[in-house]
Parts: structure tokens; C-alpha cells; sequence
């Protein structure tokens, strides 16, 4: 089973899809690839150069990429084969390509209010406030047409958003 998780930045989806993670052994999280340096801190990934990025994507070692924030992100095909559950932070813009790959893809959408992704983000200290106020603009999405979603809002204590988290991968359980 294949589950996207996406939300607005800030929404806390590393912190809820670690916590599940840490509960369910079966889970199996994805280590994106992104044109970010590794020390920037955040979720664990593997960060490349642009140069690097463009190689592994023309050689096909990604299932799934996109751009966002004038990043490269790609989901590597050799992670998805992982036994039970693989669960990979994605993109609302990327869901499209990645339901079409893989019709049987279950999403979550993480959310939170604007007040608390504000403090969120701004707590992580990775972005100017400009950035920041451009974050929020686009946080109040809507999912791309015929895509569904399961909503798991993330506004409370750490261990009740992992709660809601995993009540909402109950139906994919392994």
C-alpha cells in the first residue's frame, strides 16, 4: 500500500508520519530526495545538487518528482518496493502524476490553522518572514480535481495528532 501525505507547510506532516512511524512498525517512510542542502535541517532526506537531481531523473530512479518552492523533489523508485505500508511526504501538485502511477494511492491531507502554522514556521527558522507570509498565502488549498482525501487536522498535542494520524491509516493497514 502507497499513502501521500500532504498539507501546507508547517501543517506538521514529518512530525505526525514520524510518530506513526515510531508506533507501527509495518510503516515504511520514504526518504525524499530534494535540491536542498542536507544540513538545512527539517525531515530527513537526502539533498543533491540540481545537476545531481536532473542525472537520477533522466536515469529514471524517481517513481514520482516535482518543483515547489524552487525545490526538486523526487519519491525514489527503489523505496516503494519496502514491505507494508510506504508512506511518502508528497506534493498537492504532484498527486495528479502520482494517482495516475499508482491508482490504488491512498492521500492524507494534514492541516492546521493559520495561527499555528505561522508560529510552526516561524519556529523553525529556516525562512525569511517574506517567505513565510508566501507560505501561508498558498495554505488554504484545495486538492486537484478527483482526488480524495482523508483529512487528519493537526492543532492539538503531539500525541493526538499522531492519534488522528494512525485512525486514519486504519484502512490501509497491512
Amino acid at each position: 500500500m502507497l499513502v501521500a501525505v500532504v498539507g501546507p507547510s508547517g501543517a506538521g506532516k514529518d512530525t505526525l508520519i514520524a510518530g506513526a512511524v515510531a508506533a507501527r512498525p509495518d510503516l515504511r517512510l520514504v526518504q525524499r530526495v530534494i535540491t536542498r542542502p542536507t544540513e538545512a535541517g527539517g525531515e530527513d532526506f537526502e539533498g543533491v545538487s540540481p545537476e545531481d537531481f536532473a542525472a537520477r531523473k533522466a536515469a529514471g530512479d524517481f517513481a514520482l518528482d516535482w518543483q515547489a518552492h524552487g525545490l526538486n523533489y523526487g519519491i525514489p523508485q527503489a523505496q516503494l518496493a519496502a514491505p507494508g505500508v510506504v508512506i511518502f511526504n508528497g506534493s498537492r501538485m504532484a498527486l495528479p502524476q502520482a494517482q495516475a502511477r499508482f491508482p490504488g494511492l491512498r492521500v492524507i491531507l494534514v492541516t492546521a490553522p493559520d495561527a499555528v502554522l505561522a508560529q510552526r514556521l516561524a519556529a523553525r527558522g529556516r525562512e525569511p518572514e517574506a517567505d513565510i507570509r508566501a507560505r501561508l498565502a498558498r495554505a488554504a488549498f484545495t486538492l486537484p480535481e478527483g482526488i480524495k482525501a482523508i483529512e487528519v487536522r493537526n492543532d492539538g498535542t503531539l500525541s493526538e495528532g499522531v492519534a488522528r494520524f494512525l485512525a486514519a491509516l486504519q484502512p490501509v493497514r497491512a
